[in-house]
């Protein structure tokens, strides 16, 4: 069938995303059978892979360096901490409540409040004055509920990196400058989450203190700059869709000398992806103060000690997640010449690194005597890629389907490879197709997914 390319379409509807993330088991909305739970979400199959994926992409561009070792802290920490970092006193949101339809939201970053004092829901001006609402999950930790018992669910990953600053440096007999990357859970009690994944209450923080020396804070701020940016070019994510958002004075947290944030273009506007932040020493000071331990560092070489300063780099991953899909995700539609009706073809272009599914095999038939031989070459390839295996349906919209998920390499097995033992596969992105022999497969697709060129 004929057919001419008429354009490519980006997405721009977060909703769109949406019901692809459930139609093809990339995520769902968390207890749906229950009427789900406000802003939380389950990653299915294909979603639970590609944050995998992600968090690993993440955790090799850190700790693959000779600087950088990585942590894994508890969840639940000493509530003494969360004093000390200043989450107990000052972690808090302006809280408005409208008296007339009930909602509740963020009073400083409202437009409709900021500009006008109503609500945005109902536009209504009858609102309570803002007060500070803190954002930690409180728990108990023993039999007693009481006051001495109170825990919290950690609302950052950083803390457990800085009280271990020091067990880290000694056992790995590190000198500075050197990071601790940690990847795990936070819990924020948002009072307004929304737009899918991009702001939940339960989420994954992938974070790097990088431990410097004062004095080479800033020139180590402007590195990581950089090397941050690079790392999402290397994904293929669009650079086009990315740009960076400096602090303004007003902006700036207690703790920071110089924050700046990676944004991304998503389809609800420009909203932060990463930051990367210049805290001073004011972590390891505060934990020395409120611990009495020495977190002092003593540079042999010029026989100094001081409080090291802090580069941090911080990307949620279930952000970047989105971000990663938003990217991908492209309708190209083409014309059938004869008909002259439209055809879309769904596609999430993922870099290799990052799809879920590295190939996927297709028997043209299901007949035994061509599913069997597909079945072996499907677990044969799998001791080495991510593969799945198809043989529902015709093979155009087993092809379609493969798209929709992000698969670079179909491999199609028909009667003819029963003689010729070759296989026919397919590209993605081009839609080319390459008959190989089935013992070449395994090389055809390292080589393919190493020089995999992203679009």
């Amino acid at each position: 069938m004929a057919e001419a390319q008429a354009g490519t379409k980006r997405l721009n509807d977060l909703q769109t995303m949406v019901s692809l993330a459930k139609r093809r088991g990339l995520v769902f909305q968390s207890s749906e059978i229950y009427g789900g739970l406000n802003s939380c979400w389950d990653y299915g199959p294909l979603g639970a892979q590609l944050k995998m994926n992600v968090k690993r992409a993440w955790w090799n561009a850190m700790t693959r360096r000779e600087d950088i070792v990585g942590l894994d802290a508890s969840i639940l920490m000493h509530p003494t901490v969360w004093k000390a970092s200043g989450h107990v006193d000052g972690f808090s949101d302006p809280l408005v409540d409208c008296k007339t339809c009930k909602t509740r939201f963020r009073s400083d970053n409202t437009e409709s409040y900021l500009q006008r004092k109503e609500c945005p829901n109902c536009g209504g001006k009858d609102l309570t004055e803002p007060r500070q609402f803190n954002l930690m999950f409180k728990t108990h930790m023993g039999p007693a509920e009481d006051a001495a018992s109170v825990v919290y669910l950690r609302p950052e990953t950083a803390q457990g990196i800085f009280v271990n600053f020091e067990n880290v440096r000694e056992s790995s007999r590190r000198k500075l400058p050197f990071g601790i990357a940690q990847i795990g859970k936070s819990f924020r009690n948002e009072i307004t989450p929304g737009n899918f994944i991009f702001r939940t209450r339960e989420f994954e923080q992938m974070e790097m203190q990088y431990f410097v020396k004062p004095g080479t804070d800033s020139d180590w701020y402007e590195k990581w700059k950089k090397t941050r940016w690079q790392f999402f070019l290397d994904l293929g994510i669009r650079e086009e869709n990315l740009r960076f958002h400096d602090h303004g004075p007003k902006e700036l947290a207690h703790y920071a000398k110089a924050a700046v944030d990676v944004q991304y273009q998503f389809p609800f506007g420009w909203q932060e992806l990463e930051g990367v932040h210049n805290r001073s020493d004011f972590d390891l000071t505060q934990h020395m103060k409120f611990s009495n331990k020495k977190l002092e560092y003593f540079d042999e070489a010029t026989k100094e000690k001081f409080v090291p300063y802090v580069i941090e780099t911080a990307v949620g991953c279930d952000r970047l997640v989105l971000v990663v899909l938003c990217d991908a995700y492209r309708e190209e539609v083409s014309i059938d010449e004869e008909t002259g009706k439209p055809d879309t073809r769904v596609v999430l272009g993922f870099h290799p690194e990052l799809a879920p599914t590295k190939a996927a095999v297709l028997p043209l038939s299901k007949k035994q005597e061509l599913a069997d031989p597909s079945m072996r070459l499907r677990d044969r390839l799998a001791r080495e890629f991510d593969v799945a295996y198809d043989e529902t349906g015709s093979i155009g919209k087993r092809y379609r389907r493969q798209d929709e998920i992000g698969t670079p390499y179909c491999i199609t097995m028909d009667f003819e490879s029963l003689n010729d033992q070759k296989v026919t596969v397919r590209h993605r992105d081009t839609m080319k197709q390459d008959r190989i022999s089935i013992e070449q497969v395994e090389n055809y697709l390292r080589d393919g997914l190493r020089a995999f060129h992203v679009r």
